[in-house]
């Protein structure tokens, strides 16, 4: 059995990553290969990440009101590479009128503050076997 490696990334300037880590450690505990990039990442450095890491699935933590900018710049350059292919999703303070134009740019899911951890990993589970299917279609 295939085990999925999931790259967590903070883009932008946010200090805070609490959350993305426990979300990491919840991840990890549901057998996920999880690869954390820490702090202060730029788009590059988190695409670049996903190219060497040969991941399945990219979760970005936003805390600092970017979100829509540093998810838009990440699929741009996941385009770039021909990767677009690796579902995105986004957690943080997203506010609720945000959340249809990340969907729109290509993003998968977007879990808001209080989203409970068996919840992001039942639909990480889900955006994982959309992207068998899809593959096994080709």
């Amino acid at each position: 059995m295939k085990v999925y490696r999931i790259l967590i990334a903070k883009p932008g300037l946010d200090g805070h990553d609490r959350g993305a880590k426990v979300v990491a450690h919840a991840l990890r505990d549901a057998g996920f290969e999880v690869i954390y990039t820490g702090l202060r990442q730029t788009p590059e450095q988190i695409v670049r990440t996903a190219l060497q890491e040969d991941v399945d699935l990219i979760g970005l933590s936003v805390l600092s009101g970017a979100h829509l900018q540093l998810s838009q710049k990440v699929i741009e350059l996941m385009k770039k590479e021909g990767i677009e292919n690796i579902p995105v999703f986004v957690g943080g303070i997203i506010p609720p009128d945000d959340v249809p134009q990340l969907l729109q740019m290509g993003v998968k899911r977007v879990f808001g503050p209080g989203t409970s951890l068996s919840k992001i990993v039942e639909e990480i589970k889900a955006i994982l076997q959309q992207g068998v299917a899809s593959a096994g279609e080709s």
